[in-house]
């Protein structure tokens, strides 16, 4: 298959020469078609081999696809459309974006932001005078 290089991020894409695919036939219902076509897409990648990936990608990925491997290996299905073609592309955009949010750097820890003084003491003063207010409203003292 040589269909578009699918981009991970940058100018990473998966390299075409290291997937394995498989292809067997759908579950479910679909007629004669389906019962003789191998439409079900099984697209394998080896992310332990791989030299595809940038050293600190391929760490970062192997350490959060840990669930997902099997022997290093990270595979995707598709199966729902009838052609295998469609299939083969949804399991290479599957894998391809599956890999970026793998690799992706972790986000930026946040910073606590100080209250400025003024700020806090306004809305102390301004829940002062509401429930002053409120207390106001009782009926206690009219008679």
């Amino acid at each position: 298959m040589s269909g578009p290089p699918y981009v991970i991020r940058g100018s990473v894409s998966l390299p075409e020469a290291e997937l394995m695919w498989r292809f067997s036939r759908s579950s479910g219902p679909g007629g004669q078609h389906v019962n003789t076509t191998d439409s079900q897409v099984e697209l394998r990648f080896d992310l332990a081999k791989t030299d595809a990936l940038p050293p600190v990608w391929k760490e970062r990925a192997l350490e959060r696809l840990e669930g997902r491997l099997t022997d290093g290996v990270v595979s995707v299905r598709s199966s729902e459309h009838r052609s295998q073609w469609r299939n083969r592309e949804t399991a290479a955009v599957r894998l391809a974006s599956l890999l970026a949010e793998a690799t992706a750097p972790p986000p930026r820890q946040r910073r606590k932001s100080k209250i400025p003084r003024g700020i806090n003491e306004r809305r102390l003063r301004e829940k002062k005078q509401r429930s002053d207010t409120k207390r106001g409203r009782s009926g206690r003292g009219w008679g």
